[in-house]
């Protein structure tokens, strides 16, 4: 038997698998300045507590290095014409924006001086790609109200580093056209979106949807759609735990958590990410199956809608956040913990209830 030809376009394949499988795919330890700026307030609490990672494929991994590799040629360019590109802070690195008690931050493309409509003034520089028709929209409608996403990141860049103009630099990926917009500094929006952000984390519980209807489009097109609309549990870790409390510190670099499980004030990032055993969901991942009505010790009771409760903890016929996470769907939590307890009363008790 002839031996079955390569699948076409192999090669291409390949590289996006192998872009995938290399990708570093860990959750950022901060809310991103870059998506303070995102409507709905339980998206963004969602993405701070790591609730649901996000993988990417291999071609979008690409797109991203694109927009970040479109950085150097704009600063050539800005340095072609006389503009002072400065890509790094005084001390020599990478320009970085703190605030939240440092559990927000962005990192800042440059700071640049020179530009001609403005050449004694000191501007925040950000470099961003287009595709030709949201290139069309920004250049007809500014980027305020084209990419108010980006507006935002500015603004707080602004007020953090005390410039009071920014510099957009956008590309128009499938012409190369160039487009700069100087955009003016918003105190009292730069503030707003701050105090958004230490809001965001100061949250115990999620905000409110955007919407409650799931078919609504920007609910239908989200990353947590699965967790906020659907059944789906969030991933076991100390950010989605119920003993861990993200702490504000003003000025600080970064943001610390204390965990009240472990009896600690700082949970290094890396400790974050694995939660360890003691971890006890927060009761409103659970809200659309059961409501908490007891804690036992370091255990926590829920009764579904039914009058069935079972436990997230570690007694005898409890379920770990392990197993629950097992189980991952939250509409069969009661069933599965209803099984574990026959299982405990005969004597058995799996690692593991699937």
């Amino acid at each position: 038997m002839a031996a079955l030809p390569e699948p076409k376009h192999a090669t291409v394949h390949k590289i996006f698998d192998a872009r995938a499988r290399t990708a570093d795919d860990e959750h950022r330890p901060h809310l991103g300045a870059s998506i303070i700026g995102r409507k709905c307030e339980r998206r963004l609490w969602l993405t701070f507590r790591w609730a649901r990672a996000e993988k990417f494929p291999g071609r979008v991994l690409r797109l991203f290095e694109r927009g970040q590799m479109e950085e150097s040629r704009w600063w050539a360019d800005l340095r072609r014409i006389g503009v002072q590109v400065h890509e790094f802070d005084p001390a020599g690195n990478q320009w970085r924006i703190a605030f939240a008690g440092g559990h927000g931050g962005g990192s800042m493309d440059a700071a640049v001086v020179g530009v001609p409509e403005a050449p004694k003034t000191w501007h925040v520089a950000e470099v961003k790609t287009h595709n030709a028709k949201s290139f069309a929209d920004l250049e007809k409608k500014g980027v305020k109200a084209s990419k108010p996403e980006h507006w935002a990141q500015m603004q707080v860049y602004m007020e953090r580093t005390g410039m009071d103009r920014a510099l957009y630099c956008a590309t128009n990926k499938d012409t190369d056209d160039l487009y700069t917009e100087r955009v003016e500094h918003d105190p009292v929006e730069a503030k707003r979106l701050i105090a958004r952000a230490e809001r965001i984390v100061n949250a115990p519980e999620p905000p409110l949807r955007i919407s409650a209807d799931p078919s609504w489009y920007e609910c239908k097109l989200c990353h947590f759609a699965p967790l906020c609309h659907g059944n789906e549990l969030p991933g076991v870790n100390c950010r989605t735990c119920a003993h861990s409390t993200p702490v504000v510190v003003d000025g600080a670099d970064h943001g610390l958590w204390d965990c009240a499980a472990h009896g600690r004030q700082e949970i290094p990032v890396q400790w974050q990410r694995s939660g360890c055993d003691k971890h006890r969901y927060i009761p409103a991942f659970l809200e659309k199956v059961a409501q908490q009505c007891d804690v036992r010790g370091d255990d926590v009771v829920y009764r579904t809608p039914e009058g069935q409760e079972f436990v997230n903890g570690t007694a005898p016929g409890a379920m770990t956040s392990a197993e629950m996470l097992s189980v991952n769907d939250a509409t069969r939590l009661a069933f599965a913990a209803s099984c574990k307890v026959e299982l405990a009363r005969e004597g058995l008790d799996p690692k593991v209830v699937g």
